[in-house]
């Protein structure tokens, strides 16, 4: 006999895809990440160019415009261009101003978001194509990293910034969950 729960969170909101809970490794750290990405286009949705261009919490230069740059940029340098070797430019940064994807939020939000869309599709592209021991090589320190310790090491950058998008989300417009 199934139970409905009483007391549930608006966190137990939304449409995306459960993580589950009895699965193997790859699946699991699959999901975790997929899961966190779906979590911050729903902390982006339905909102326009101003609002998610609002460095809503005062002291911080955070926005999700922000955000959304900088998660294209983080997909892309990680999975891309350490893990597969690709020969690209960064997105959002230069050494004379490297912090651009926070502090310049010139161009279409739609723009912004698009790229992190597209680096997403590449990134699972390039995962489901390597085993969980395939290797990448940091290009800062030389050191190689497992696809394995990637999956779970963007999960976590992913996790940190929904913090950030919980807050920048709730002072815009006042909603809370997901």
């Amino acid at each position: 006999m199934s139970r409905t729960p009483q007391h549930l969170s608006p966190a137990a909101a939304g449409d995306r895809t459960p993580i589950p809970r009895l699965a193997g490794e790859r699946e699991i750290l699959l999901s975790s990440l997929e899961w966190h990405r779906q979590t911050f286009e729903l902390k982006c949705a339905g909102l326009g160019q101003e609002a998610l261009s609002t460095r809503a919490v005062p002291a911080s230069a955070l926005s999700l415009h922000g955000l959304a740059r900088h998660l294209a940029g983080v997909e892309r340098w990680w999975f891309r261009i350490q893990l597969a070797g690709e020969d690209l430019p960064l997105l959002y940064y230069t050494d004379e101003d490297p912090n651009q994807d926070f502090n310049s939020l010139n161009g279409d939000v739609e723009e912004a978001l698009s790229a992190w869309r597209a680096e997403c599709t590449r990134s699972r592209e390039i995962a489901a194509a390597r085993s969980l021991e395939d290797q990448g090589t940091s290009k800062i320190t030389g050191e190689p990293f497992a696809l394995r310790w990637l999956l779970l090491n963007m999960t976590t950058e992913y996790a940190r910034h929904l913090g950030h998008a919980d807050l920048l989300r709730e002072a815009t417009d006042g909603s809370v969950g997901y």
